[in-house]
């Protein structure tokens, strides 16, 4: 680049510098615009009693699998994932599993849930691409959460800590497969 007579900058030394900046400008703003990858877990921690579960094996397999946790909460899973929303019945864990893996919340509550808690939880969990909810016997407390590797137990469907752990774990950072498909799995979810 040479300067133009009389020691002012060619044109093209403007234009060059003028693409550079613009090229500059553009990266910042993508950058500062862009959605992160999970900007509940920027903006808030998870709740107080979380259970963290460690080593979970990743390997599709196919038939029945029994599980340390219940509900589990990783491990072994169906190569289909489970379609997230709300289910009257209870669900295969093998396929709820990999939602998880895909960074599904899975809201679990005792079948004889009264209906006032079970509406709750329906509308804490209503329009929410990245949620299962479903009945599930056996469970140690009338509802618990679940996410890739960590659980919540919760006394009941009005606990606040509900909402906090599905903003905070939600395709969260113990995520393997976040932002992987909810839908185009199998189940019919009512919502």
């Amino acid at each position: 680049m040479s300067a133009a007579r009389g020691g002012r900058p060619s044109l093209w030394t403007i234009a060059g510098v003028v693409v550079i900046v613009l090229f500059v400008a553009g990266l910042a703003v993508y950058f500062l615009a862009r959605p992160s990858a999970h900007p509940a877990s920027a903006q808030g921690a998870p709740p107080p009693g979380v259970q963290t579960f460690t080593n979970l094996a990743r390997d599709h397999v196919s038939g029945h699998l029994d599980y340390p946790q219940t509900p589990p909460v990783g491990g072994a899973h169906n190569a289909v994932w489970l379609n997230c929303g709300t289910y009257p019945n209870p669900v295969p864990n093998e396929n709820a599993v990999h939602s998880m893996e895909h960074g599904a919340v899975w809201i679990t509550y005792q079948p004889n849930l009264p209906a006032p808690d079970v509406a709750t939880l329906q509308d804490t969990v209503r329009g929410d691409p990245y949620v299962v909810l479903s009945p599930y016997p056996g469970l140690p407390t009338p509802v618990v959460a679940s996410a890739w590797g960590v659980q919540l137990r919760l006394p009941g469907a009005s606990d606040p800590r509900l909402a906090q752990f599905i903003s905070y774990y939600q395709r969260g950072p113990q995520t393997p497969e976040p932002g992987a498909p909810c839908s185009g799995g199998t189940g019919n979810p009512q919502h």
